[in-house]
């Protein structure tokens, strides 16, 4: 990318050196080290500082490096799209796993069953803390916006606003479900552990 040596040109024409630079900017001077190597790029915070400290356009700093810049975001989006619905097949997996272990481990070997349905619980909050945080990092939270999102596709700014609007309900609706499915569960386990210890 082409910001690393504009900074690094504009860094020298006022004679300052990479720790100087890195106070002025609050960064370490690996990181400053780091931007004009090319090995990492600096937010959009950072970039309004360089702009200020030297006195040019953003334009003129990151001219050529836009495309770039949208093309690493697109990357890292597709990446996390496809991660989110890895995540979501192996928590759906894991689900169907303790919805279908739990009555058999239960018959089998009795108590010691909470031993392996532990253990699948673990791993489905996994894979929701996972989906969780990417859902936080893009701002979707709708069942319309994670679809699109696992989509690649973006809502309109009209859908945007109506999804929005719908959150805190689909939160109280959310939870609510999830109260019953884990009643209905630990319900079903009462009575398969009252049949087996009778």
């Amino acid at each position: 990318m082409e910001l690393g040596n504009r900074l690094k040109e504009l860094r020298k024409s006022l004679n300052i050196n990479q720790d100087e630079l890195a106070e002025k900017l609050f960064v370490t001077r690996q990181t400053i080290s780091n931007w004009e190597n090319d090995k990492s790029y600096p937010d959009i915070q950072s970039v309004l500082l360089i702009s200020d400290i030297f006195d040019v356009s953003i334009d003129q700093l990151l001219k050529g490096d836009v495309k770039k810049m949208e093309k690493i975001v697109s990357e890292q989006s597709e990446a996390d799209i496809k991660k989110m619905n890895t995540y979501a097949k192996g928590m759906l997996l894991t689900m169907i796993a303790v919805l279908i272990s739990t009555p058999i481990l239960a018959f089998k070997i009795g108590f010691w069953f909470f031993i392996p349905f532990g253990m699948l619980f673990a791993i489905l909050m996994f894979f929701s803390y996972k989906i969780e945080s990417i859902k936080k990092e893009y701002n979707v939270q709708t069942y319309k916006e994670i679809i699109a999102f696992t989509k690649g596709e973006e809502l309109s700014s009209t859908d945007k606003i109506k999804e929005e609007a719908k959150r805190p309900y689909q939160k109280i609706l959310f939870a609510i479900a999830s109260g019953l499915i884990a009643a209905a569960i630990c319900g079903g386990i009462d009575i398969l552990l009252i049949c087996f210890f009778k």
